[in-house]
Parts: C-alpha cells; sequence; structure tokens
C-alpha cells in the first residue's frame, strides 16, 4: 500500500509542478491540462487567447498594450507564468516605469499625476464581463465621458478636448471664441466664461449656459446707469476696451457751453461735476459752486469770501498763488529761514486738517516753543523775546553779548557754542540746560587735574598758570615757589621730578610735595 502511494505522489508531481493561482484554480486538475497545454506540454499563446478573448480582440485591432512592439512576439508565459501556488500574482509590472503610452492613452497633465486605480476601476467599464474583475486594467474607453462626468448635459460637443486640455479642466482657453457669433474684444477677453455663462440647472443637474444668450445689445448683459437716457446703442459712447473711457464724450466740445474746461478740470470726470445727470445744468459761476471753501470764511471782508481765483488756479490747487510779495503786505514779513518754509508749517493748528490764517501770532513763542523756559531770567530774556540772542536767518546763529553777564567771554572761550557751557547732565545722565545761577570757576566746566593740590579755601585759581587761549602753560617762573632752580635743577625737565601718582585722591602729576629735602628725590 506504501508503495503504491509513493508511486501515486511521484505521477502527480511529474503531471503537475505545483497549485495553480487564484485566476486560474478552476483549471486545477489532470483533466485540464489540455486547456492551456500543448501536446509536449507547452503552453501556447493560442490556448490563452482561446480564453482572454478580450484581448485577443485589442491584438486584433491593433490597439492597447498587447499589440505594442514590447509584448508583439512574445509568449503569454513569458510574462504570466504558472504552478506557483495560490497567492502567485499573474500580473505585476512597476507602475513607476510603466511606459503608458504603450497602451494607445499617453498620460498627460493631470492624469500623468493619477494613481492607477483612479481610473482603472470597475465603475468606468461598460463590459459586464470584466466588470466583475476589481484589478484588471482592461475595458476603459479613451473618450473623456467615459470616465468624467458631463457637466454641460449634452449642451456642448461631447469632444471635451475642443474647450478643454489635460492640464487643467478650468482652462478652456482652447476653445476659440472669436469663432462664435460673438467674438471678445477688449475687457471682454480677460473676463472668465461663468462671468456671462451662468450656471443652470438641467436634467436637474447643474450646467453652464453656453447657447441661446442673447448678446445683440450691451444691456443684455450690462445695466443701462443712464436709464435710457441716451438710447440704447452704448456703442455711441462707449467701447469694450473700457467702459469709462467715453468716446462721445471725448468728442464732445465742452468749451461750447458756458463753462470751459481749464487746467485740472479737463482730467475730472463727468460724474464727479454731473452726478446726477449729464444734460442738468449747473452752477459754476464761483468756485464754491462745486468746491468747498476750505478755508471756512476766514478771508471774509464783511461776510462776503473772495473767490478762489484769487489766490488758486485751475491749473493745480497747491501750491498756492499767494506768494511772498502779497505775504510780505502783512504784519508778519517773512525773512531768513522763513522763506523756505511750507505755509502749513505755520497756518495749521495741531496738525488737525483746520487752517488758521486769521488770529496768528506774530511772536517767535507763538509758533516756537521755549525752550529756555525757567532756565534764562526774565533780565536776558525779557517777555520771551527770542530775538535777543537768535536770528530768521538761522535758529543756532546766536547774537548774544555774553560781555554783559560776569562772564567775559575771552580766548578759546569765544569759539565755544552755548551748549558746550550751558548743557549739563542731570542726575538721569539726561542734558540739561544751566544759565541762571551758572558759576564763572573754571572748575565748573573743566576737570581740576591735579586734584586739588593748588585749592586755596576748597577752590583753584586755574588762572595763576593758565590762559584763555591755550590751557597749555606759555611759561612757569619755578623761582616764585618753595623750591628755587639753580645748578643742574635748572636744566631738568619737568617730569624728571614730579611724576605721576596714584592714590585715594585719583591719578595725576604730583607738583606740590609736603617735604622738598634733597632725599626726596635722591638716595
Amino acid at each position: 500500500m506504501f508503495v503504491l502511494l509513493t508511486q501515486y505522489a511521484t505521477l502527480k508531481a511529474q503531471l503537475s509542478p505545483g497549485e495553480l493561482s487564484q485566476p486560474h484554480a478552476h483549471l486545477e486538475g489532470v483533466n485540464n491540462c489540455s486547456q492551456c497545454h500543448s501536446a509536449g506540454h507547452k503552453v501556447t499563446n493560442a490556448n490563452c487567447l482561446a480564453c482572454h478573448k478580450e484581448i485577443q480582440a485589442n491584438i486584433n485591432a491593433r490597439k492597447g498594450y498587447h499589440a505594442s512592439v514590447e509584448v508583439k512576439g512574445k509568449s503569454c508565459a513569458s510574462c504570466h507564468n504558472e504552478h506557483h501556488g495560490r497567492n502567485f500574482k499573474l500580473i505585476k509590472f512597476d507602475k513607476t516605469k510603466f511606459n503608458h503610452a504603450l497602451s494607445g492613452f499617453s498620460l498627460k497633465g493631470k492624469h500623468a499625476q493619477l494613481d492607477c486605480k483612479a481610473c482603472h476601476k470597475p465603475a468606468f467599464i461598460n463590459d459586464a464581463k470584466l466588470k466583475k474583475h476589481p484589478n484588471t486594467y482592461l475595458g476603459l474607453q479613451q473618450n473623456c465621458l467615459s470616465c468624467h462626468a458631463d457637466f454641460h448635459q449634452a449642451k456642448m460637443s461631447s469632444n471635451c478636448a475642443e474647450c478643454h486640455n489635460f492640464d487643467s479642466w478650468k482652462n478652456a482657453k482652447a476653445f476659440d471664441h472669436n469663432q462664435t457669433k460673438f467674438p471678445l474684444i477688449g475687457k471682454h477677453k480677460a473676463l472668465k466664461c461663468e462671468q456671462c455663462h451662468p450656471t443652470q440647472l438641467v436634467n436637474g443637474k447643474p450646467a453652464q449656459k453656453f447657447t441661446g444668450l442673447a448678446f445683440g445689445n450691451c444691456n443684455a448683459c450690462h445695466t443701462d446707469v443712464h436709464n435710457n437716457r441716451f438710447g440704447q446703442n452704448c456703442k455711441q459712447c462707449h467701447s469694450e476696451e473700457s467702459f469709462h473711457n467715453v468716446k462721445g464724450i471725448d468728442a464732445f466740445d465742452h468749451d461750447k457751453t458756458d463753462f470751459k474746461l481749464v487746467g485740472k478740470h479737463k482730467q475730472v470726470a463727468c460724474k464727479e461735476c454731473h452726478k446726477t445727470s449729464l444734460t442738468a445744468p449747473l452752477k459754476h459761476d464761483r468756485c464754491t459752486d462745486c468746491h468747498t471753501d476750505y478755508h471756512r470764511g476766514q478771508f471774509a471782508i464783511n461776510g462776503k469770501s473772495p473767490d478762489c481765483n484769487q489766490c488758486h488756479t485751475e491749473k493745480e490747487f497747491s501750491p498756492s498763488e499767494y506768494n511772498i510779495e502779497k505775504h510780505n503786505q502783512t504784519k508778519f514779513k517773512l525773512e531768513g529761514a522763513h522763506l523756505a518754509t511750507s505755509c502749513t508749517q505755520c497756518h495749521r493748528k495741531d496738525m488737525t486738517k483746520d487752517w488758521s490764517f486769521r488770529n496768528i501770532g506774530l511772536r517767535c513763542v507763538d509758533c516756537h516753543s521755549n525752550v529756555h523756559k525757567n532756565y534764562i531770567s526774565e533780565k536776558y530774556m525779557p517777555k520771551d523775546d527770542c530775538t535777543l540772542c537768535h536770528t530768521v536767518s538761522n535758529w543756532k546763529d546766536i547774537c548774544f553779548d555774553h560781555n554783559k553777564t560776569a562772564f567775559k567771554l575771552e580766548g578759546a572761550h569765544t569759539q565755544q557754542s552755548c551748549a558746550a557751557c550751558h548743557y549739563r547732565l542731570n542726575d538721569k545722565k539726561q542734558k540739561q540746560q544751566q544759565f541762571n545761577g551758572t558759576s564763572s570757576d573754571c572748575e565748573t566746566c573743566h576737570t581740576d587735574e591735579h586734584a586739588g593740590q593748588f585749592a586755596v579755601n576748597g577752590k583753584t585759581n586755574c588762572k595763576k598758570c593758565h590762559g584763555f587761549d591755550s590751557f597749555k602753560i606759555a611759561s612757569f617762573n619755578h623761582n616764585n615757589t618753595r623750591f628755587k632752580l639753580d645748578g643742574k635743577h635748572a636744566t631738568l625737565q619737568c617730569g624728571e621730578c614730579h611724576k605721576p601718582v596714584k592714590n585715594k585722591k585719583g591719578s595725576y602729576i604730583e607738583y606740590k610735595f609736603d617735604n622738598i629735602e634733597c632725599s626726596k628725590c635722591h638716595s
């Protein structure tokens, strides 16, 4: 019995090298071998295509991947071989390297970005037999509507490529609108399709309306803002290039009216003046008939304001024609830096929109802040009169006579700015003015580099050695000191005896010695 079983297993192994894959499992068994194998155990293409008729049909029609040069002449078994087990995949290829153009349909634009299953699915297959196979790549049609819904509901050509391309479904530039009864001109070229072709319901589904649109006159799409006062032929005045560039207005000679257009008035749009009607009469004798009196009657005399044209022209409303010569006829003559000052810097209060021309002050402090307030006594700046020190030419040019004070300026002091002496750092390290009560002692401004060696009763009289022209000592008579120079001492340099020291007073050169005996310097 064991021998018979062994012989049977050996015979079966010789007849079948292994199990068939799942799709061919129904062909399992010795009686079915001849459906695939011919005499000599060879699988022929004829046997394969006898079952796979849809592929045979494509080959006969010379279409599809199996009719391409890459497959033509090969045996089916070279790509789809069997007897490798139930879970073996008969169809396997590298999707990333597969040349889809060999199938007869090149992937372009958005199609090239899709996954295979996005298109190869039963929903897009019409063949009932192929529809049952979810993993098949056969059965698709190449026309757009076999995969895409007809958004136009059969109101347009079924050949979508006449208007659309593969890059973007919304990009319909391929469609030549000039071949229709309404060629696109001017601004119409820049419009989106849906701005003229609205979406409507067709068979209960939304679809854009491309046929049956009225276009005989502009008001079929555009509202007649003139309410038929000029008729319905919009092209008499307007064009497709610009609705606001009115041909009729350009041709209209406004000089034939009682108001000639001059300067800026030529650039003003009609509706800026003709707000309600182009034909209704307008008041135009005075500028204020159209323009608001920006100065709010400040120039009124006996309740009547002069017309704007006394200062302004139609060429430019700003700058004003009111010149320096006219200004110098007022109580405030423009001189110096005031000549370069704009009107708004003096005639505008608190940077508001209201210009002020009346009741403008004539004193400096009416416009400028008194920065010296509480720092200079009334004696030197009575009634906040800035002109006692400053001029209108340059605020930094000071004309103050310092010799009228208790401290006469001499030498290098005459070359200093006021701030060099009269500005000090306060406790917060901020610059602060100091005019009143400023001491005339040298140490008020200058640092005592001698660390108080020459101080008498707490004060050092620098003028004993130094002058105003230069801080350096021009000549010093050492014989007036406790230590007269004679002999070899007379030829020595100052620094050989007076050397730098450093102590609790700081670092300085020692000039005054408590001990002037020889042993102080000599060993």
